[in-house]
């Protein structure tokens, strides 16, 4: 069986490159990839058998590859960091995922059902949880330091980390500190077209009036976000497309 992983980071490959020759002497990995675009790339060329899919990637989301590939013929495993929204839509699916750190156990087990699914079957199940994953997510419970607090993400300007914590700005003007990193909710929020430009924001696409080319983003309501120059090359590509519909 020919593998191709995606997923953005290194060590996360490595580790489970590592695994995969202990846990199945049949599985050949044939690349690795860190995008959406990298992976489709990839992906028709080589035509992979199984895929290990992150959820959450530089310019996309694992559905945007699915969705880029649907001609292709492959199975899918899943590869996500804990987080409650996403872990809903894949087990409604019951679709394989395996857990960031990758337990070696679990890796078994995933590739032990795989082999008795047809692609056909896990297409059907992928559908259901691409129709879970897009429903019911207009809204973010925030765990605030006395109270659980309901905000509309499609109020939602951006969101700062500062120290393991996150705050909320909203378009009316109220603000809301969390005390969970802004990692915990970028999964959730890139969905919702948001993106990280930098490694203490996240910034809703929808907002931004402009983007000046010496790294500063200009929402429509007066704020300026800084874009890093490690992301600006994947900033500036989200950018466009979002804007390009």
């Amino acid at each position: 069986m020919r593998a191709l992983i995606v997923e953005d980071k290194a060590y996360i490959r490595k580790g489970l490159i590592s695994l995969l020759e202990t846990a199945d002497s049949e599985i050949t990995i044939i690349g690795e990839c860190g995008s959406v675009h990298e992976a489709v790339v990839v992906a028709n060329a080589c035509k992979p058998d199984l895929i290990f899919l992150d959820i959450n990637l530089t310019d996309g989301t694992g559905f945007d590859f699915l969705d880029q590939s649907s001609h292709l013929n492959f199975k899918t495993i899943f590869i996500t960091a804990y987080e409650e929204y996403a872990l809903k839509a894949l087990k409604a699916g019951a679709v394989d995922y395996l857990l960031k750190p990758v337990d070696f156990e679990e890796l078994q087990l995933a590739l032990k059902k795989l082999k008795t699914l047809s692609v056909s079957e896990q297409k059907k199940q992928l559908n259901t949880a691409r129709n879970v994953w897009y429903q019911d997510d207009s809204t973010l419970v925030l765990s605030l330091s006395d109270s659980f607090q309901v905000i509309n993400l499609s109020e939602l300007l951006y969101c700062e980390s500062d120290k393991g914590y996150t705050t909320f700005y909203l378009a009316d003007g109220r603000k809301y500190i969390a005390s969970k990193p802004l990692k915990e909710y970028e999964e959730r929020l890139t969905l919702m077209n948001f993106t990280r430009p930098h490694q203490s924001y996240m910034v809703s696409l929808k907002y931004i009036d402009k983007y000046d080319k010496s790294g500063t983003i200009y929402l429509k309501t007066g704020q300026k976000i800084p874009v890093s120059s490690r992301k600006k090359e994947d900033f500036i590509s989200t950018f466009l497309k979002y804007n390009s519909h």
